[in-house]
């Protein structure tokens, strides 16, 4: 327990260090991990059994290759290809939004760093460079967030694809 609360206190350290937009981009961090983690399982949980539900009510028509039989086929294929998309525009957004909330906190924190100077009227390079390294840390920390969720965007948007087609090809003509 007392590693858990070591951590707690390294984290806030770090918030404090970057300044209030840290926490925007924590929260929106917590939200893109959560939806990462909701399309994780929905594509390796809930539509294989969904899938094969479709494949089955499918197989189990006698009229396949009528005009009919081919529409239900694109609706079929067509609402699995929605849900295997759903919430993807969503997780681009958030991975498109952290680097500029990364850059809000940069230049929230040399706007303070500016002030700071005003008032002390000092030009010491000193000083100035630590504030600077300071204000720099959300933009560090917005791009970090935006690379984990590019690489499951990329995943994601990757697998929808190739899952449509392969239900596609799998509701055959019989």
């Amino acid at each position: 327990m007392f590693w858990l609360k070591e951590r707690w206190y390294s984290i806030l350290s770090f918030i404090d260090m970057g300044g209030p937009v840290l926490w925007a981009i924590m929260v929106l961090l917590f939200v893109m991990w959560l939806m990462i983690l909701e399309r994780s399982w929905f594509y390796f949980v809930t539509y294989p059994k969904m899938r094969n539900k479709i494949i089955k009510e499918w197989d189990e028509r006698e009229d396949t290759t009528t005009w009919f039989a081919r529409r239900i086929k694109e609706a079929k294929v067509s609402e699995a290809s929605i849900s295997l998309r759903s919430g993807l525009g969503f997780l681009e957004s958030l991975v498109a939004i952290s680097p500029l909330f990364g850059l809000f906190g940069t230049v929230y924190g040399m706007l303070q760093v500016f002030d700071i100077m005003a008032i002390a009227g000092t030009s010491n390079a000193r000083a100035m460079a630590g504030g600077v390294s300071k204000a720099t840390v959300p933009t560090m920390a917005g791009m970090v967030a935006a690379l984990s969720g590019v690489f499951f965007t990329t995943f994601f948007k990757h697998k929808a694809a190739v899952e449509a087609e392969k239900l596609e090809d799998r509701m055959q003509s019989h």
